[in-house]
C-alpha cells in the first residue's frame, strides 16, 4: 500500500503579534503653499520603525521618510516626527507635484502593516 506524507505549515506571525496601522483615510484638499499634516497611529509600540510613502495615479510608491524622521533624498519641506505610537508625516509648504497618496508603513515586526 502507497505511503501518504502530510506536512503542516504554520504561519507564526512573530513574537509580538501582528501590529495593526491606522491611518485616516478622509481625502485633503490643500492649498499650494499651505502646510498639510498625514497621521498614522500603531497598536504598539514600533519604535521608530515607521516609513513615509507617496504614491502617484499609475505610478510605483515612493520612499520619503524611514525610520519615522530621515529623508530619502527628498526636499526639506518634508518632515518626519513621532512620539509613542503616534507618527506625523509634514509637508510644510505644498507643492502642485505633491499631489497623492500618503500612507505608512511599520517594519517593527512581521508582517509588515500599513
Amino acid at each position: 500500500m502507497p505511503s501518504v506524507t502530510l506536512t503542516t505549515l504554520f504561519f507564526i506571525e512573530g513574537l509580538n503579534g501582528q501590529i495593526s496601522v491606522t491611518q485616516p483615510s478622509t481625502p485633503k484638499t490643500v492649498s499650494v503653499g499651505a502646510s498639510v499634516t498625514f497621521t498614522c497611529t500603531t497598536s504598539s509600540d514600533v519604535k521608530s520603525l515607521i516609513h513615509w510613502y507617496q504614491q502617484r495615479p499609475g505610478q510605483a510608491p515612493k520612499l520619503l521618510i524611514y525610520a519615522a524622521s530621515s529623508r530619502y533624498g527628498i526636499p526639506e519641506r518634508f518632515s518626519g516626527q513621532y512620539s509613542g505610537t503616534s507618527f506625523t508625516l509634514t509637508i510644510s509648504s505644498f507643492q502642485p507635484e505633491d499631489a497623492g497618496h500618503y500612507y505608512c508603513q511599520q517594519d517593527y515586526n512581521f508582517p509588515f502593516t500599513q
